[in-house]
């Protein structure tokens, strides 16, 4: 079977690469004039990207500027403003010096483009590849709803539309070269989307409705050039959850002298701040939203914190033993159940999920997950948990990662699918009946990227699985270095 895919997808690339020009097409397509000449006397030819024959083309018709957005089986053709990331770009590349390449070019039996026509391509896009009139694709969409992703290894945030699952937009983040953005929260209101970083003092706030950025709210007292900052200056901020009102948010340090971060979000202004505690990770609120419950990642413990950071205590999550730094346990990620009642706990080291009763501050019940179990999200719709798995190796042969489903009513029914090389982020689309989880794909044994970045590492990809059936969905989109977080708009 193996050798059948890979025969099919060898045809169906000489197919999509070795076509004549078809002089029924004398539009422009709704491209500016000089960029629609070339892509339709160059791509949209008999045999290739036009209406008439591109389901065989890898499914990319590019016939008219409309079509072309409507992207690939293998995912977004063009990003707007991405050159970089725009895979119609290294297909057509044959110079180094202007990026990345992909073989074999296009077209494959007829002459190269020149350097003058790969720049006009790719100048256009970074100009926003704008219509012959001018207008951006999902410019003017305020209430789209989107999907929000990090990448670590670039820097970047990239924006999934929640209609069609494409990458519609790369987002450059922080403000100082290797930032790496850690994790990324859309507010409860749906109106911003929030990125936190592993080496920055800040929280990075941006609009909804047009991904533009708003400001930097800091997460350090200690201004820079203070003789107090070389003494606290906190940085590895890894997670933060947000009030249910989208006006606060609280920010975790990852250190051996853990910190906390309260922060105003509409006054983009530091509230509280605690030093303290030791590696802590995941962070979530109760119900009423006066209490935190934080995971000491190298402990078997949870801290108790109040919202106005006067009290803190901590409850062992290991039966029988006291609370300390020395666990066979790990906990690394935290969500409350929907029964309000209890949090549930991702333990990394034993692969397990804990669940911590709130009344009693005391685990109730003990779940097996696959290996490594990272991130944890439910599905509102189907009364289900899901759990990324990164580095199961066990369960399925020639994996390297999955995902482990919980039902939320007992904790009993539990069923593992192998997905993706290092699974990680995760979040559901419940109106498409999906499950998105992201694929670090940082093994050398992992599948290899169409294309390189500009910056350093091998690309990741989304996966999709359908929660109705539980099942990996054939198509996969390649994203950029590392994709590690992704959080649905409301």
């Amino acid at each position: 079977m193996k050798l059948i895919k890979t025969y099919l997808a060898f045809y169906l690339i000489i197919h999509l690469f070795s076509c004549t020009k078809d002089t029924g097409i004398n539009d422009s397509g709704n491209f500016p004039k000089e960029v629609g000449a070339l892509i339709l006397s160059k791509c949209a030819t008999s045999g290739c990207h036009n209406s008439k024959s591109y389901q065989a083309a890898s499914n990319l018709n590019l016939e008219t500027w409309e079509s072309l957005f409507l992207g690939s089986g293998s995912g977004s053709a063009v990003i707007p403003f991405s050159s970089q990331f725009s895979s119609l770009c290294y297909y057509i590349n044959t110079y180094p010096e202007l990026g990345s390449q992909n073989q074999p070019t296009m077209p494959l039996n007829n002459t190269k483009l020149s350097k003058s026509e790969v720049l006009l391509i790719k100048n256009w896009i970074d100009a926003g590849a704008p219509d012959i009139n001018g207008n951006i694709k999902w410019a003017s969409y305020p209430n789209q709803k989107k999907l929000y992703l990090v990448n670590q290894g670039c820097d970047v945030v990239t924006v999934l539309d929640s209609e069609t699952q494409l990458p519609i937009r790369y987002i450059k983040v922080g403000n100082k070269l290797n930032s790496t953005p850690h994790q990324i929260r859309v507010s409860p209101d749906g109106k911003y989307w929030y990125v936190l970083f592993i080496n920055h003092n800040i929280l990075q706030k941006y609009k909804c409705s047009d991904d533009s950025y708003v400001g930097d709210i800091p997460l350090n007292p200690f201004a820079a050039g203070t003789s107090n900052q070389s003494i606290d200056n906190a940085q590895d901020w890894n997670t933060f959850v947000i009030s249910k009102d989208s006006k606060k948010a609280y920010c975790v340090s990852f250190t051996n002298n853990g910190k906390i971060a309260a922060v105003d979000l509409e006054n983009k202004k530091l509230i509280h701040y605690l030093p303290g505690f030791s590696y802590p990770h995941g962070i979530a609120l109760n119900d009423k939203e006066d209490t935190l419950y934080i995971t000491s990642q190298y402990g078997n413990y949870i801290t108790k914190l109040d919202s106005g950071f006067s009290y803190k205590q901590e409850f062992s999550i290991q039966p029988g033993v006291t609370w300390n730094n020395n666990s066979l346990l790990d906990p690394h990620d935290i969500i409350l159940s929907p029964n309000k009642q209890e949090f549930l706990i991702t333990c990394q080291k034993s692969n397990e999920v804990r669940v911590f009763n709130i009344a009693n501050n005391s685990i109730n019940t003990i779940i097996s997950t696959g290996i490594f179990p990272q991130e944890i999200i439910f599905s509102k719709t189907r009364n289900e948990f899901f759990v990324s798995c990164t580095n199961d190796t066990i369960k399925f042969i020639n994996s390297h990662g999955l995902i482990t489903k919980i039902n939320a009513n007992n904790y009993q029914d539990v069923k593992h699918l192998a997905c993706g090389f290092q699974p990680h982020g995760i979040a559901t689309d419940e109106s498409k009946n999906l499950l998105y989880v992201l694929s670090r794909n940082i093994s050398a044994k992992g599948p290899l990227p169409h294309h390189t970045s500009q910056c350093s590492g091998k690309n990741g990809f989304v996966n999709f699985i359908d929660l109705s059936l539980f099942s990996l969905l054939p198509k996969k989109y390649e994203l950029s270095v590392d994709p590690y977080y992704i959080f649905a708009q409301p």
